[in-house]
């Protein structure tokens, strides 16, 4: 009985110390963003490495931390596929600088060589991976954190949401009432943690034709904006499906989005003023 007390008191302890060290780490970050979406398959990994990347083309000091344990998609999108390999110091990781102003870190790096192997971990071992990812990563000063979280309501964005008390959410979205339905979920998930919500993402909000430019409702139309009058949240964006986002994380080359040329673009970073102004209110 003795030595099971103990042993509880040392996972205690060794929680504490974690807990600290998380505190420390997070400090010295003025603004933490946990992008989420209710299912897959909405663009939620594009939305935040798009957002990363346009805030530190602003002028911002930014960090973007990936903690999709079963997709982790940004290395992908950012062409750091094999090469995020961070250098250490102290023991703890140091992010790897992608541009100026942004650096980048992805779960991906403690999944071994094999990066197409399935994860399968249950849930005590995911929250406990994510608070060591969480808490060994070296930061330096950053205006922004946007940590990609995996889709739904499960351990991974509780785990965030409990760790990162400050984090605020951007919810990303799809016109659809399938899409919706799990928007309601997410919705309902930050209301119950305590977690501030910046407003909604619509993505995929039709299809501009090359030739014409008429707009072809995909995925139905406007959703997101009567989602959000519903729920009485800000629709910060409401994005078309751009096939050049699709080409430039294909090949690895999201940073060099041709921005201004592009409503995606031009949408985009009315969202990013938005959400700059927002989080120094």
């Amino acid at each position: 009985m003795g030595n099971h007390s103990g042993g509880i008191n040392s996972q205690q302890d060794q929680h504490a110390i974690q807990d600290a060290e998380i505190k420390d780490r997070l400090s010295h970050i003025k603004n933490k963003i946990l992008v989420m979406s209710g299912k897959g398959g909405v663009g939620k990994s594009s939305v935040a490495a798009y957002l990363s990347v346009c805030l530190a083309k602003k002028g911002y000091k930014v960090g973007l931390m990936d903690v999709d344990l079963h997709g982790p998609s940004i290395p992908r999108m950012l062409g750091l596929k094999g090469t995020v390999q961070p250098a250490f110091q102290s023991e703890k990781a140091m992010p790897v600088n992608l541009m100026p102003n942004l650096d980048v870190i992805s779960i991906e790096v403690l999944m071994g060589e094999n990066k197409d192997a399935a994860t399968i971990w249950r849930g005590p071992l995911k929250i406990g991976v994510i608070r060591q990812f969480i808490s060994d990563i070296e930061w330096p000063d950053l205006d922004y954190l946007v940590i990609d979280s995996p889709p739904g309501t499960g351990d991974e964005p509780l785990t965030v949401a409990q760790t990162i008390r400050d984090a605020r959410a951007l919810i990303v979205t799809t016109p659809q009432e399938i899409s919706l339905a799990d928007v309601r979920k997410s919705i309902n998930f930050c209301r119950q943690v305590g977690m501030f919500i910046l407003g909604l993402v619509e993505n995929m909000n039709g299809f501009l034709c090359p030739h014409c430019g008429e707009k072809i409702d995909l995925f139905k139309s406007d959703g997101g904006q009567h989602m959000a009058a519903k729920e009485n949240l800000p629709l910060l964006a409401s994005l078309p499906f751009e096939p050049e986002v699709v080409r430039q994380c294909d090949a690895g080359n999201l940073a060099n989005l041709d921005h201004d040329n592009l409503a995606y673009g031009r949408e985009f970073d009315k969202m990013v003023v938005e959400i700059v102004k927002k989080t120094n209110m």
